[in-house]
């Protein structure tokens, strides 16, 4: 075991040896053509830890996130998730083995409400996922998951809102609820603060802070200081390629990073 898995494996607290990670991504690589759109890519998210992914527009932070979620087929490497291999495994089954995500641009239904989304992801991975002429009960297991997950992302109020109705920072949180009602074992989000606000994105990294710790996350995003916020450890990609991987205030301080995003090394104010 390398010494990146060994750093992001827990203690099991029964005792009986360390937890597996929950995502072990090895020299990972997409290639369009003669492009290489990510060039191996290697990371590690322990039980419980939330890491992020910076970079760059064209980075490759996009096409790596949607590997790991089992969209895009890499052309090289491997991507474990609880110590399995799921390289090959398709989205849906990703998802069956605890896999939860936002999606880059918004992927809800506009004309049903808020409480209905929810329900509909919290039945998308049951047995019951295809059966649509079942009324859907007032006080049934899913139908109060579905309440109390809307509460836990601030949402509960607007529960018979139609989509349509809300803001898109709202819409980023309701993504992070459907995502979260069917008890994700690691959750990915994919620049969830895309076209926010400034008073939109604080609400949203509000939100992202209150998740449970014992979900590990991952952290596709372009805003910096957001991902640096909200994470243990930070990688750095640029045109497709590791730069460095590292706590907040190592990633922040590295003379790399400082020039992929600031252009000049003595504008420290904007970091």
């Amino acid at each position: 075991m390398n010494a990146a898995v060994r750093e992001a494996t827990a203690p099991d607290p029964q005792g009986s040896g360390p937890v597996a990670p929950a995502l072990v991504v090895s020299g990972l690589g997409k290639s369009y053509g003669g492009v290489r759109a990510v060039d191996d890519i290697s990371l590690t998210l322990g039980a419980g830890e939330r890491m992020g992914v910076i970079g760059p527009n064209g980075a490759g932070k996009t096409t790596l996130f949607k590997m790991i979620a089992g969209d895009v087929s890499p052309t090289d490497g491997r991507v474990e998730l609880f110590g399995r291999d799921v390289t090959a495994v398709p989205t849906a089954r990703r998802a069956r083995m605890g896999v939860g995500r936002t999606f880059q641009v918004s992927n809800l239904f506009r004309e049903m409400t808020l409480l209905d989304n929810v329900r509909v992801a919290a039945r998308g991975g049951t047995s019951g996922a295809r059966v649509f002429w079942r009324p859907q009960g007032r006080r049934d297991d899913v139908t109060m998951r579905s309440l109390e997950t809307l509460e836990s992302v601030g949402l509960a109020d607007r529960r018979d809102d139609t989509v349509a109705a809300l803001s898109h920072g709202e819409q980023r949180q309701l993504e992070i609820a459907m995502a979260l009602v069917g008890r994700p074992r690691i959750l990915l989000l994919d620049e969830p603060a895309a076209g926010l606000s400034s008073a939109e994105r604080a609400t949203l990294r509000q939100r992202i802070e209150q998740l449970p710790r014992t979900i590990p996350i991952l952290l596709i995003e372009h805003d910096m200081s957001l991902a640096l916020g909200l994470t243990d450890r930070v990688m750095c990609m640029e045109n497709g390629r590791h730069v460095v991987t590292g706590t907040p205030a190592e990633v922040r301080a590295h003379e790399t990073v400082r020039e992929i995003y600031l252009g000049r090394r003595d504008r420290k104010d904007r970091m």
